[in-house]
């Protein structure tokens, strides 16, 4: 993490009674949830380059709120907006508000191209494997027109990056819109200062890396909205309001079926760059106001933890880092093919253990993770996969927990696993009808491989037990 980031840092203002006094008047009503944006999959961002957001949009019943919402045309509303915006931030305007006004069909539609346009059918299968591997979702779930109908569930206008546009959807409330509008050109803004796109492909196979990218735009352009919503109180030195935001979109969310019947993976997913990022802000906000806070874009976290817990990025904490050679029992076996190499991070590993263990457990025993590589590989017949991991925790006890609740997730993957003898307390050996299975926990690592050939299982776990620490 480059020392620059100290910049970010200062003292932190005294929360004043006014901020504190505004919070409690607050008339909380129900909310809408909007447009999704960046839809995660493998820990990595299948989006529509920043496009649609999915954020649970708070109708506050407060002067500055109604003040923003003057009565005049869209267009003309969101010039107004993108200035107001720049002004709450500190980003500066380098070019002028493109925009148009477009009718829900045509919000369908481009989402729909959008999603042909930037992802080859091989970039699909590959993110759809990994969610079957890790068990995430069915062996016939279909992954893009999963994301088809995600995508156009909630879509109430957007920034698109691409394009430099700004989509006006013209049938939302002028109160939703007011919000929409502050979001969404937040995004602009960034656009024109960081370059979005370049933003968020600056990481190449570290899915967590991208993650928490995802999480800066986005958590900055909830900061940026919320501010709007509650002038004159500073966002700065009000009570963290992530936990309050988290409960209301998980809640508003379930007037949306699409998201409702998602597999746990995206409902968790699609909410962490809202929410944790929302908190991440405030409390960067705290510590150095806008000004500091937008270089968290010239020198973002480098990974999800960071959200989690934010003072390891702000007190500049160093990072534990991993490695996970290429395991040669897989590169050489007949009828495997390697897909891809990637790092689940935190956020992954909770949403692993929150949808086979549970919430609890993925809060305290994924808070404990450090570090992580994983390599995929896809099998000659079809949805069979293998998987090669390793993983680093703050302790050995908390690599044992790890080891004993993936074998749990194991057990629930494949119900006929079966050990063999050389099992005990931290290492387990078996097979499965997807293969051969080797998981141990070594000092502060858990490491394990799936789907192996049978013959290679020994050679697999000699390997595993070979590699330095």
């Amino acid at each position: 993490m480059s020392m620059k980031k100290s910049e970010l840092r200062s003292q932190k203002p005294e929360a004043g009674s006014q901020g504190q006094g505004v919070l409690r008047s607050l008339e909380f009503r129900q909310s809408r949830l909007t447009n999704l944006k960046k839809l995660r999959v493998e820990v990595k961002v299948l989006s529509l380059a920043l496009g649609v957001s999915l954020i649970a949009f708070l109708a506050l019943t407060i002067a500055p709120v109604a003040a923003f919402q003057q009565a005049q045309p869209l267009l003309s509303t969101a010039d107004q907006a993108f200035q107001e915006m720049s002004r709450i931030t500190g980003l500066p305007i380098r070019a002028p508000l493109k925009k148009e006004l477009v009718s829900r069909a045509q919000v369908e539609k481009f989402m729909t191209g959008k999603i042909h346009e930037d992802y080859t059918p091989e970039e699909i299968h590959d993110q759809e494997a990994m969610l079957k591997a890790f068990g995430f979702v069915s062996s016939d779930f279909n992954l893009e027109k999963f994301l088809v109908d995600f995508y156009t569930e909630q879509a109430a206008g957007f920034y698109d990056p691409a394009h430099k546009i700004m989509y006006i959807a013209d049938w939302p409330s002028p109160e939703m819109q007011a919000l929409v509008l502050a979001h969404e050109l937040t995004h602009a803004l960034q656009d024109q200062n960081f370059d979005l796109e370049k933003f968020m492909d600056a990481e190449k196979q570290n899915d967590d890396a991208t993650a928490a990218r995802q999480a800066v735009a986005e958590g900055h352009a909830m900061a940026a909205m919320l501010q709007k919503m509650v002038e004159p109180a500073d966002l700065a030195t009000l009570p963290a309001l992530e936990p309050m935001m988290s409960g209301l979109a998980s809640q508003q969310m379930q007037q949306y079926p699409v998201f409702t019947s998602a597999p746990y993976f995206f409902r968790f997913q699609a909410l962490f760059p809202y929410s944790e990022g929302m908190g991440f802000m405030q409390k960067g906000l705290a510590l150095g106001g806008w000004k500091r806070l937008n270089a968290v874009f010239l020198h973002p976290p480098e990974t999800t933890k960071e959200f989690f817990e934010p003072a390891i990025y702000f007190d500049l904490q160093t990072l534990a880092k991993i490695s996970l050679p290429r395991p040669p029992a897989l590169e050489s076996a007949p009828g495997y093919k390697r897909l891809s190499e990637n790092t689940l991070g935190e956020l992954g590993y909770r949403a692993l253990l929150g949808q086979f263990i549970s919430d609890d457990e993925a809060k305290s025993a994924g808070s404990r993770w450090l570090a992580d590589r994983y390599i995929l590989y896809e099998r000659s017949r079809p949805a069979a996969y293998a998987i090669v991991a390793r993983s680093r925790w703050s302790s050995p006890e908390a690599a044992l927990q790890i080891f004993r609740d993936y074998h749990t997730i194991l057990t629930r993957k494949y119900p006929e696993l079966a050990p063999d003898k050389q099992s005990g307390e931290d290492l387990f050996v078996g097979t499965a009808a997807n293969g051969g299975v080797v998981l141990m926990r070594r000092g502060d690592q858990c490491l394990w491989a799936e789907g192996l050939p049978k013959e290679q299982i020994e050679a697999m776990l000699a390997w595993l037990k070979s590699l330095p620490d």
